[in-house]
C-alpha cells in the first residue's frame, strides 16, 4: 500500500491515511470496487493502532469514497462517482477565495497571473 505516515504533520493519523486512500481512489490507483486492505492488515502495514485505521475507513465511508460489504470488508467507490462531488466542494471554496481576495483588493488579473505560474510549474506550492 502506498501510505506513509508524516509524524510530524499535525493532522491526526486517520485524516492523513484517509485523505492518502481518497487520492488514491480519486487518482484511480485503487479502482472502483476494489478492496480496501484489512484494518488489521492495514494497522499491521503502518504499525499503528487498529482502532486509527477503523476512524480513517469510516470518516472516507462517510464521503461515499469506499463502502462496507458485511463479512467480506470495505470497498472503493467508482471515482467517477465521486470526483463531481469533489469538483464542487472544490468549487465552492475557491468561490469563497475569490470573495476573500476581492475584498483584500486582489484583482482578477492577479489571480489568474498566479494559479497560471503555479500550473507551470506543476502545482507544487
Amino acid at each position: 500500500m502506498l501510505i506513509e505516515i508524516d509524524y510530524r504533520d499535525k493532522r491526526p493519523l486517520y485524516e492523513q491515511i484517509s485523505g492518502k486512500l481518497e487520492e488514491l481512489i480519486l487518482c484511480g490507483v485503487i479502482g472502483a470496487g476494489e478492496a480496501l486492505p484489512s484494518v488489521r492488515s492495514l494497522a499491521m502495514d503502518l504499525s499503528i493502532n487498529p482502532n486509527t485505521i477503523q476512524k480513517a475507513y469510516d470518516a472516507l465511508e462517510q464521503k461515499g469514497m469506499c463502502y462496507s460489504v458485511a463479512g467480506r470488508g470495505r470497498f472503493a467507490a467508482a471515482a467517477d462517482e465521486v470526483l463531481p462531488v469533489k469538483k464542487k466542494e472544490f468549487f465552492d471554496e475557491l468561490l469563497g477565495v475569490i470573495v476573500k481576495a476581492s475584498k483584500v483588493g486582489i484583482t482578477e488579473k492577479e489571480i489568474t497571473d498566479f494559479i497560471h505560474e503555479e500550473f507551470v510549474k506543476g502545482g507544487n506550492v
